[in-house]
């Protein structure tokens, strides 16, 4: 302990991450209420089919999101092929675009009345449906498809580096013992990636249970849609919590086997001895086809979606450059900028007391702090709801004991609410930028700034704020760009009349006109980018 500055802070590190977890402890609380027999009445007709759509959309779109990721994965981290230099990063593009716009596009292209099909029926001279059979995008599957294209660079990110670290000493000994490159990829470099596999597809699970929007605009049941009908259409919320309980048990059983799959990539890889990239040269025909093959994954998840945009954007430029756009564009951003704000300066707080305090204690309010992230925006929302509801009645009551009228809804009824659950949910993003930038400060350091006399507030704003500024240029942006995004919890905790980028686009999209939103869609996209190429340029720099 340094000069006492823990033991003063560290109820208020306590009280800080407590406040983040209110929302577990308030859908537990919610969930104990009555809830009219609405819940009873779902137990006994659709529940079953809400999580058997879950499952089966999750296990779907992890094996989807596999198999289009490790050959990418693979191709680009050991084989030598045209393009592979800027394939290696733009294979991450698909995490900058928004599933629901690509459901959009595809079901655009590929419904009944879309320009596929009535090519197809053009070339055959099929009539009528009962002409041809043609697969329904507007399904199950399709979701998965959606999903996958949008998801797999987790998958990818993890196997690219995990395949990259790998010794070439293993793999120059099964050449000697006669192993070529398929069956040394398929006994050797593919059982050693599994932990950063595993990794990856929990991340892609956890993000496909707390997807709302493709499968609400795909019709397809599952416990997210569900919670939101729930919610709005039968008026229980306790309902609502018992259905978001299950989901948080869903995404908490896949958050620990990804942190379990992390750590058994971390023994594995301070035993390994890496000693360099060894690349294997193709064949003329086998480089076109690896090119080829990441090339049409890229346009596909990306490049393609991207274009219809954009041209979706140029067409309808002037009825979409309007007053409105210009508002909800700057309610994005303040609301962005804020969170990201906010998120910075509470992770900052949780890690300096952590580090300058030795009791292990202080570790724990950065772990609870960090709980948010694994809260979908539908199960985030009830959670967030109850509290502050709480808070506002408890507000207006005090008012009204001293014979004077309350301010009404101050949390429930502004972009406070919006406010507090993003912060919530993307501090997380921003303990663990932060974080990664301490550790690189060596605890000397420390000491010697102790040892010249200096108190501990001079410690963090000589020493440790400077050298944080590259995990807080990160954690701040990543941050803003999540802000951006979000969906579920905007939908459901907006206040009324507000509209921002994400729900205005969406709006849209349910009302199969995403033309009008195009351009809005696009700025969201853009800004997704963003962290994309951070990633890319300090990715470069460490090889």
């Amino acid at each position: 302990m340094i000069l006492g500055l823990s033991s003063r802070w560290s109820v208020s590190t306590y009280l800080l991450a407590g406040l983040l977890c209110t929302p577990f402890l308030a859908l537990l609380l919610q969930a104990l209420m009555p809830d009219e027999q609405v819940f009873a009445h779902l137990f006994a007709t659709v529940l079953p089919t809400y999580i058997g759509n879950s499952l089966l959309l999750m296990v779907l779109v992890s094996l989807g999101a596999l198999l289009l990721a490790i050959p990418a994965a693979w191709l680009v981290a050991r084989c030598q092929f045209p393009g592979r230099r800027w394939l290696q990063w733009a294979l991450l593009l698909p995490l900058a675009m928004p599933a629901y716009l690509v459901a959009y596009v595809y079901t655009d292209l590929l419904d009944y009345a879309g320009p596929v099909q009535r090519s197809v029926r053009a070339w055959f001279g099929w009539q009528s449906p009962t002409d041809y059979w043609f697969p329904d995008v507007r399904s199950l599957g399709g979701a998965a498809l959606m999903l996958a294209l949008v998801l797999f660079p987790y998958i990818y990110l993890l196997a690219r580096t995990a395949f990259s670290e790998q010794s070439i000493s293993l793999n120059q000994a099964a050449r000697v013992m006669g192993c070529s490159p398929w069956r040394s990829f398929w006994r050797l470099n593919l059982p050693m990636a599994r932990p950063a596999l595993a990794a990856g597809v929990a991340l892609v699970a956890m993000e496909t249970a707390a997807d709302f929007a493709t499968v609400s605009y795909f019709a397809v049941p599952t416990l997210t849609t569900a919670v939101y009908d729930t919610w709005l259409s039968h008026g229980s919320l306790s309902a609502a919590a018992r259905l978001s309980l299950m989901i948080l048990l869903v995404v908490l059983v896949l958050a620990a086997l990804e942190r379990a799959s992390r750590h058994r990539q971390q023994l594995y890889q301070k035993n390994s001895f890496h000693t360099g990239l060894e690349l294997h040269p193709l064949s003329a025909t086998n480089a076109k086809l690896a090119t080829a093959y990441c090339l049409l994954l890229l346009i596909l998840a990306f490049l393609l979606p991207f274009a219809i945009l954009l041209g979706y954007a140029i067409d309808y430029f002037e009825s979409s450059w309007n007053i409105a756009f210009f508002r909800y564009s700057l309610n994005s951003l303040m609301l962005a900028a804020m969170v990201s704000l906010i998120c910075t300066v509470v992770a900052l707080t949780l890690l300096f007391v952590q580090r300058i305090s030795p009791a292990a204690r202080d570790r724990l309010p950065v772990r609870l702090a960090s709980f948010g992230y694994a809260l979908p925006g539908t199960v985030l929302a009830i959670g967030v709801l109850g509290p502050l509801t709480v808070a506002d009645f408890a507000i207006n009551d005090v008012f009204a004991w001293y014979g004077t009228s309350g301010p009404g809804l101050i949390f429930t009824g502004t972009t406070l609410a919006l406010v507090f659950a993003f912060c919530i949910r993307f501090a997380a993003i921003a303990i663990g930028s932060i974080e990664g930038s301490y550790k690189r400060i060596s605890p000397s350091m420390d000491m010697a700034t102790v040892t010249m006399g200096k108190s501990p507030l001079a410690l963090f704003s000589q020493i440790h704020l400077p050298l944080l500024r590259k995990g807080l240029f990160a954690g701040m942006l990543l941050v803003f760009i999540e802000a951006m995004k979000e969906l579920p919890a905007a939908l459901l905790l907006r206040p009324p009349g507000y509209e921002n980028l994400a729900t205005h686009v969406f709006q849209y999209v349910s009302d199969e006109q995403l033309e009008h939103g195009a351009l809005a869609a696009i700025v969201i996209v853009l800004v997704g980018l963003l962290p994309l190429i951070y990633l890319n340029r300090s990715f470069e720099q460490e090889n």
